[in-house]
């Protein structure tokens, strides 16, 4: 399928609104209760679906990897250093199959998809694999730029940090420069990696999750609270991964306490779903 210039589409859209900062509104229904549903129900009880067999016959591989990510949105970015073994060039490169899983100790996971310009490897993943470690960055409004022309085919040994422009910081336990743009960053070290093999030839790796340890964390410190466990949003400004080439950016946000069941259901509510009743 293709596609009109993108300058050409972008021109005819309006201007980035600097005017728009993140800010709480109400929830879509605020007077919901326990049992409600969805506040548009009646659209989807009458909506039909259907199913999609991702190895079904004369389906490739590449409309599982447009499906997914249009659907699993808003991903959030790891923009990633890596350095390679000898030291000698350093890589910067985002990748949005990425997401925090656990904080004790602190687990991050991110899925290299393909292979890199020379036909092994992906320079971040050859990397990772060879010293053991990364730095994690969060990408921000005032960089997204910088951070997309990160994705380019260079060839291995050009730095994305000279590409785009970003600068080198300092690091203590990693080997690694971290991003002196971002708000947050993460110094890691490798805990194990995984290949996964293409179910149309088992004989190519198609995609490798590689399973990292955060071991120290970079935050700015006008971004940070006073016991350093909250970021400001309006100082980070995180940037999210949609389908296709879309991006998103966090403007509208509102807030929802998770319920206890000993005091935000009635007598009465905690007694129908106890039985059972959920008509």
């Amino acid at each position: 399928m293709s596609h009109p210039p993108f300058k050409s589409v972008e021109a005819s859209r309006p201007p980035w609104d600097s005017s728009a900062h993140p800010h709480y509104t109400q929830t879509l229904n605020p007077s919901y209760t326990p049992g409600s549903g969805s506040f548009t129900k009646t659209e989807s009880e009458s909506a039909t679906h259907v199913s999609i067999d991702p190895y079904g016959p004369n389906r490739p591989a590449n409309l599982n990897y447009k499906l997914l990510i249009s659907a699993i949105t808003p991903r959030p970015i790891g923009f990633i250093a890596t350095r390679s073994a000898d030291g000698s060039t350093t890589n910067l490169s985002p990748f949005s199959f990425f997401n925090v899983v656990a904080t004790d100790p602190p687990i991050f996971v991110v899925g290299l998809v393909g292979k890199g310009a020379t036909g092994g490897k992906k320079d971040t993943l050859a990397n990772i694999i060879e010293t053991g470690e990364c730095v994690i960055n969060i990408i921000s409004e005032d960089f997204i730029d910088a951070a997309n022309i990160a994705c380019v085919d260079a060839p291995y040994g050009v730095s994305e940090f000279d590409i785009s422009g970003l600068t080198r910081a300092d690091t203590e336990v990693v080997a690694t420069p971290r991003v002196k743009e971002a708000v947050f960053s993460i110094e890691a070290k490798l805990v194990e990696n995984r290949e996964f093999h293409s179910k149309t030839d088992p004989t190519r790796v198609s995609s490798t999750m590689v399973v990292v340890e955060g071991v120290r964390f970079w935050a700015r410190e006008d971004a940070l609270n006073e016991e350093r466990s909250l970021i400001d949003i309006e100082k980070l400004r995180p940037v999210a991964r949609m389908g296709g080439i879309t991006y998103a950016r966090v403007t509208d946000l509102f807030e929802l306490p998770r319920p206890v069941w000993g005091n935000d259901f009635t007598d009465e509510e905690r007694n129908r779903f106890t039985a059972g009743d959920n008509n």
